[in-house]
């Protein structure tokens, strides 16, 4: 091999080790892709992802991302593919400086900024947390809105302190213990109003109503 082909070697090795390129196909069960790369469609390379050991990470590119195909020694049939850079088809999401902004493609954004201190979740459908022993959520206050219903399915609920409530249903009985003051309306049992209930006396006629 003589120096001509020795520097052509060199150089074609140096122009393959980093490529800009276009995913343009996905083998998702072996988290391979292709990518166009001037002109070239590679062979199916494996992507970089955050985590590949005990603790392993998971986020697939897209077709027609834009990414970089690294090439240890110039050979593509042996590269890499990293994940992903912005074009002009899909540009930065946030122009934060700190924030973390995902957007997904059915519109939901996931965002943390930390000059506020505040983590958003929008636009999700539903959310589901799954824990084998407990779940503990800890703030000065917390708000829960729902527009149809909330469901607590559980032997017992513990509400340690008071409770407010607009209005109140018991369908299965239960007890209460200590006092119980009742302000304005009227407390009814089985039909009768108590607080206007009268009943036969001991001496004929009726009684007044309590006092």
């Amino acid at each position: 091999m003589n120096i001509h082909t020795q520097i052509q070697d060199l150089a074609r090795a140096m122009r393959n080790s980093i490529r800009t390129g276009i995913i343009k196909e996905l083998d998702l069960s072996r988290g391979r892709c292709r990518v166009q790369t001037s002109g070239l469609l590679t062979d199916w390379l494996p992507w970089i992802t955050h985590r590949a050991g005990q603790a392993r990470s998971w986020w697939a590119p897209s077709v027609d991302e834009q990414v970089l195909v690294l090439a240890v020694g110039g050979e593509l049939h042996t590269a890499f593919v990293l994940p992903g850079i912005f074009s002009d088809d899909a540009p930065a999401p946030s122009s934060s400086a700190q924030a973390l902004h995902i957007v997904f493609p059915d519109g939901a954004i996931v965002e943390y900024d930390p000059q506020s201190s505040a983590l958003k979740v929008t636009g999700i459908k539903t959310a589901q947390l799954n824990a084998t022993e407990s779940a503990a959520v800890t703030a000065p206050e917390i708000t829960v809105k729902a527009t149809t219903r909330i469901t607590l399915d559980t032997p017992e609920v513990i509400c340690t302190q008071k409770l407010i409530a607009g209005t109140l249903e018991i369908q299965q009985g239960g007890k209460m213990s200590g006092d119980i003051e009742h302000h304005g309306g009227s407390l009814s049992s089985n039909g009768k109003v108590l607080h206007t209930h009268r009943h036969p006396g001991d001496s004929g006629g009726t009684t007044g109503a309590p006092l």
